[in-house]
């Protein structure tokens, strides 16, 4: 079966997928890898990519580039997303990436951004209703809303993400309570342009937050994909994840079980964002999923359909 490869270059994290298409059109993977290199650290102050961001995520993209190419990609789609959008010299980055990695990397608007996400999601979870689909990332976060039948009704990608409000508000280790309160003031303000979702709709939440968020609230360790996507979060639970998350410090929460260290300092402004989203929707909990993004890039490029 031919493969094909994916690289989604976030605010926070980077991660490759490369996969083998079936003869149904559906992709198989065969090597995931993600890591957190930061590439917009400080882009919300500076609007200008760090060279440390730069350095530590184009080093991490040559090695999943060449990766790709042993495991015998024949093409490879490489998207970047809001820190490459709002920094002042995202063209040095991509033309960086161009020289050493041998790739084209395609800046994703937001709501470019916003309709993959839905896409792969509904992949995974449409048919049986309406989707209303968070992506949260590091810059930004994306509500889609979508029927049934896949056609996407609403989609929007707001400037609040998990790097971009830590950086904004977060100078205590841990949050204090009026930080705390200052991001959720935020964060209400803005959500509150959301219109009512689809009646009866199912959430779905993607990206490393709510992985992490899962598997934080059930010990996922080591990281399992198989026991995550899929799996259930409750409004419930994500009240309990916030009080226990701002009460430890950055160190202490290093040695959460299903916390990825280096996410450590930004997962409590995740799950804040997490639960406002859910407040604002009216919604009791969302469905998790492990894929995101570079699955919907990869079927838009690769596949035998457009989607």
């Amino acid at each position: 079966m031919p493969r094909f490869a994916s690289i989604d270059i976030g605010t926070n994290s980077i991660l490759l997928l490369v996969a083998e298409r079936g003869e149904d059109g559906r992709f198989h993977p065969v090597l995931e890898r993600a890591d957190i290199t930061r590439l917009g650290r400080g882009v919300d102050r500076a609007r200008r990519l760090s060279p440390e961001g730069m350095e530590d995520t184009l080093r991490v993209l040559e090695a999943y580039a060449g990766e790709a190419r042993e495991l015998g990609a024949e093409g490879i789609a490489v998207s970047a997303t809001s820190a490459a959008r709002d920094a002042q010299n995202g063209a040095e980055f991509i033309e960086a990436a161009r020289l050493r990695a041998g790739v084209k990397v395609e800046v994703l608007p937001g709501d470019e951004e916003a309709r993959l996400s839905f896409a792969s999601a509904h992949a995974d979870f449409g048919g049986g209703g309406p989707l209303v689909v968070i992506d949260i990332g590091g810059g930004s976060t994306e509500f889609i809303y979508g029927s049934a039948n896949g056609d996407v009704t609403f989609r929007h990608s707001f400037d609040v993400g998990s790097v971009r409000l830590t950086e904004r508000f977060v100078r205590s280790d841990p949050p204090t309570p009026a930080e705390r309160d200052a991001v959720l003031g935020q964060l209400r303000e803005v959500l509150h342009a959301l219109p009512p979702p689809p009646a009866r709709a199912t959430v779905v939440g993607v990206a490393g937050t709510v992985t992490t968020l899962f598997a934080v609230q059930h010990a996922v360790e080591p990281y399992d994909a198989i026991r995550v996507h899929g799996g259930t979060l409750t409004r419930a639970e994500l009240a309990g994840l916030v009080e226990s998350l701002c009460s430890l410090t950055v160190e202490e929460r290093r040695r959460l079980p299903g916390l990825q260290p280096k996410r450590a300092d930004v997962i409590p402004v995740g799950a804040l964002i997490l639960l406002a989203s859910l407040e604002q929707l009216g919604a009791d909990a969302c469905r998790v999923s492990d894929r995101g993004l570079r699955w919907g890039l990869l079927a838009s490029r690769f596949g035998t359909r457009r989607v």
